[in-house]
C-alpha cells in the first residue's frame, strides 16, 4: 500500500530540497517539532523512496567540460539493450541515460571537454556498442536545471 505525503512531510521536503546541508534542528524549529521528530520524518520519506539521497552538485563547465549533449540512440538489435546499457553506465562521461518512447531506443545526457572529445566518445565507445542510428544535439546554454520542487505534491484532504 503506497503511503500518502502531509504537509508536514512538504514543508520538510521543500526545505531540504532548498538547502541539503540545512540542519535537522533548524528545519525542527521551522515546523515547530523537535529534532528527532524531523530525523524521523527524513528517515520514514527515505524508506518511502521519496527521498534518494543527498549529494554535491558538480560544475562541469568549471571541471573543463565545455560541451553538453543529448544523443538519442536506435539499437540494432534491441535484444541487446541491458548489455547495451551495462556498456553505457561504464562511460562516466554519460550522465543520464533514459529508456524512451518516440524515435529513439535511449536517450543520453553527455559532457565532453569539447565537440572533438564528443565526437571520439560517440566514435569510439557508443558505436561499437552496435548502434543502427544516433542524433546528436548541441546544447549551447543551460537557462535551468532542477528538481522536481516539493511544491507540487498535492496533498489530498482528509476529507474525500
Amino acid at each position: 500500500m503506497k503511503q500518502t505525503l502531509d504537509e508536514f512531510d512538504k514543508k520538510i521536503l521543500q526545505m531540504i530540497s532548498d538547502d541539503a546541508r540545512i540542519a535537522f534542528l533548524e528545519v525542527a524549529r521551522a515546523c515547530n517539532v523537535s529534532g528527532a521528530a524531523i530525523h524521523q520524518r527524513v528517515q520514514r520519506l527515505t524508506q518511502m523512496g521519496v527521498i534518494k539521497g543527498s549529494q554535491f552538485i558538480l560544475n562541469p563547465e568549471e571541471m573543463g567540460f565545455q560541451t553538453t549533449a543529448f544523443v538519442g540512440l536506435n539499437l540494432k538489435n534491441p535484444e541487446k539493450f541491458e548489455e547495451t546499457v551495462k556498456a553505457i553506465k561504464a562511460i562516466p562521461e554519460i550522465v543520464e541515460c533514459h529508456f524512451t518512447t518516440g524515435n529513439y531506443d535511449l536517450f543520453l545526457k553527455i559532457y565532453a571537454t569539447d565537440n572533438n572529445a564528443l565526437l571520439k566518445l560517440i566514435h569510439n565507445k557508443l558505436r561499437p556498442l552496435g548502434l543502427s542510428h544516433t542524433e546528436t544535439i548541441i546544447s549551447l546554454n543551460t537557462e535551468f536545471s532542477r528538481q522536481l520542487s516539493p511544491s507540487c505534491i498535492e496533498i489530498e484532504s482528509e476529507d474525500n
